[in-house]
């Protein structure tokens, strides 16, 4: 089966007119919104549809006989989420799922009625989604994927992997990351302990992503650490070619990286994020408010290195390390 074929199939992602919403409601199936910070073509996507529609499965939500899933694909494009935002919230779902900061942000622009599920987001209370994680008072809750203190496991492990490095890079998009500091200031507290010099680089493109990384590894013993951002994600191939061309080593927030040739992760299991998120649409759509379902956090973490990468990288991985992996590739 094609991949457009089986995301349509799993997502049932046809716009339909007001009459059919009406007749919807009048069947009894419930109508869910969902908007990815993903885009249709990425082949980490239906693994992530999958977890979320088997986990409403296994609450007895059924694709089509109880609950309609509607998808939207906005990939790292502001102008492209703000209008996949508005057309969601024009279809007047019984609830919506955001994934990442920046759709989440978008869809509390449009509405402030309509319950909204996050997922994937860092920093819900600085970006103002919720009042508080245990009381989040609105209209949306949600799931975490980090703690910002994870910056400084990132520096250690890059430090282990190599100790040769002196320099490390931290690069996000402050446009779709604008939590970055948090995680910036936990990598800059830890460098001292590792005798490392910490550089933030924002880039806006992938022209600027490009110029910045080639500046950067003109000085040797360099690495770089990618934060968890929807442009780093929708670009992981791009970043994961120049680490590789200018043979930087490179620590990754999510496993997805390091399938695609990355050196080593640590982090969320993303999949997960997504197969939990049936648990608070399952309540919501049982009469639960968002404002008393407190924001979750992360219960899983996964370390994964790609022994191929760091051979090419001329990189021995120590043995300690290799132990600790949930997945090594080989």
């Amino acid at each position: 089966m094609r991949r457009r074929e089986f995301i349509t199939l799993l997502g049932g992602a046809a716009i339909v007119g007001p009459r059919a919403v009406i007749a919807q409601t009048t069947n009894g199936v419930r109508r869910v919104g969902v908007l990815l910070g993903i885009a249709e073509t990425d082949p980490e996507l239906p693994a992530r549809v999958a977890a979320f529609r088997q986990g409403l499965e296994a609450l007895g939500w059924m694709q089509g006989q109880n609950v309609r899933l509607d998808y939207r694909y906005a990939t790292d494009d502001a102008g492209r989420i703000r209008m996949l935002a508005e057309e969601l919230v024009g279809l007047q779902p019984g609830i919506i799922v955001a994934h990442s900061t920046p759709v989440s942000t978008a869809l509390l622009r449009q509405t402030r009625t309509i319950p909204i599920v996050f997922l994937s987001v860092s920093d819900p209370l600085g970006s103002g989604l919720v009042d508080s994680l245990s009381r989040p008072g609105g209209n949306m809750t949600g799931f975490t994927n980090f703690e910002f203190s994870m910056g400084s496991k990132w520096i250690e492990t890059l430090k282990e992997i190599d100790r040769r490095v002196e320099r490390v890079a931290v690069i996000f998009n402050p446009q779709t990351a604008p939590y970055a500091e948090h995680y910036l200031r936990s990598v800059e507290a830890a460098a001292p302990s590792f005798a490392v010099v910490v550089t933030s680089v924002p880039v806006h493109d992938t022209a600027e992503l490009e110029r910045a990384v080639a500046t950067f590894a003109s000085v040797s013993n360099s690495a770089l650490i990618v934060l968890p951002d929807i442009f780093t994600r929708n670009n992981r191939q791009q970043i994961i070619s120049l680490a590789g061309k200018y043979r930087l080593p490179s620590i990754y927030p999510f496993k997805f990286f390091i399938t695609a040739g990355g050196l080593i992760s640590y982090g969320v299991d993303d999949v997960d994020l997504f197969r939990r998120a049936a648990s608070y649409v399952d309540r919501i759509l049982k009469g639960a408010k968002p404002a008393d379902l407190p924001v979750q956090q992360p219960i899983k973490y996964e370390l994964a290195i790609n022994l191929k990468t760091a051979n090419a990288l001329g990189l021995d991985i120590p043995h300690t390390l290799l132990a600790r992996a949930d997945e090594v590739i080989e």
